[in-house]
């Protein structure tokens, strides 16, 4: 399971809109370095490949977004509807030169809500799945076939196969600021049939703790074989394994 990003919330009256509303604050900080590496070594091949356009599903601060500009020269379409994460992925957009700005599309809202028809020949769905409910996960696939051309490929980051049998502790790299280090873990468990992600968060300085945060998030696991049955019910066909098993790659099938 990979632990770079945060999932989104996903619960029953919860505005997608302020999801991360803590998170955000310390996840550039914390985890974005080491997100950045894993991207470029899971999809920056493809992304180098890509002759139509590059769609980045559930952006969050811009990783993806970020290489493909640097990767290739076509449009890009960020799609985050977290008012937070993107707020940070802005940031860092404002501050290239134009000639990448004006290649890249900021989408405010929910994929299914930008009305995007054959814009790209590569998706990438990072760290983005396994936070959706099973119905929102499957509604996901016709909106990302309708945004790809004829035989488009999708790469999907896979959510966790299973429950957890234990609450595992997950401890985040620290980083100095100035006076005061970050610093944080997650913890996660099962949770009848999802995992809880709970992230904490603290700020230390002059030897005691300044401030601490905490948000909790949800996740729903899918084996990769779920995950090929509901893609193939949308027209998407299984490519060979990756080097990486946590990164599914299909294709559109439809001609």
């Amino acid at each position: 399971m990979s632990i770079v990003n945060p999932p989104s919330v996903d619960s029953p009256g919860l505005d997608p809109q302020n999801a991360y509303a803590i998170s955000a604050e310390f996840y550039d900080v914390l985890q974005a370095e080491r997100d950045g590496i894993r991207v470029r070594s899971l999809y920056r091949d493809d992304v180098r490949r890509a002759r139509v356009g590059v769609l980045d599903v559930g952006a969050g601060t811009g990783r993806v977004t970020l290489m493909s500009l640097l990767e290739s020269r076509v449009p890009v379409h960020a799609v985050e509807p977290a008012r937070s994460m993107r707020s940070s992925m802005m940031t860092r957009l404002a501050s290239l030169g134009a000639e990448l700005t004006t290649r890249v599309t900021v989408h405010p809202q929910a994929l299914d809500e930008t009305g995007l028809r054959s814009v790209a020949d590569l998706a990438v769905c990072h760290n983005t799945v396994a936070c959706l409910h099973p119905a929102s996960r499957r509604a996901l696939w016709p909106a990302v076939a309708e945004a790809l051309v004829p035989t488009g490929v999708l790469l999907v980051q896979l959510p966790p196969a299973r429950l957890p049998r234990h609450t595992t502790t997950h401890l985040l790299p620290t980083r100095t600021v100035g006076r005061h280090e970050y610093g944080g873990r997650m913890v996660t468990s099962a949770d009848v049939d999802r995992i809880r992600a709970r992230f904490e968060y603290w700020v230390r300085g002059d030897g005691r703790v300044l401030r601490r945060y905490d948000e909790t998030f949800w996740m729903w696991p899918a084996s990769r074989a779920e995950m090929i049955a509901e893609l193939e019910e949308e027209g998407f066909v299984a490519l060979p394994e990756r080097p990486d098993p946590s990164v599914l790659a299909v294709r559109m099938a439809r001609p």
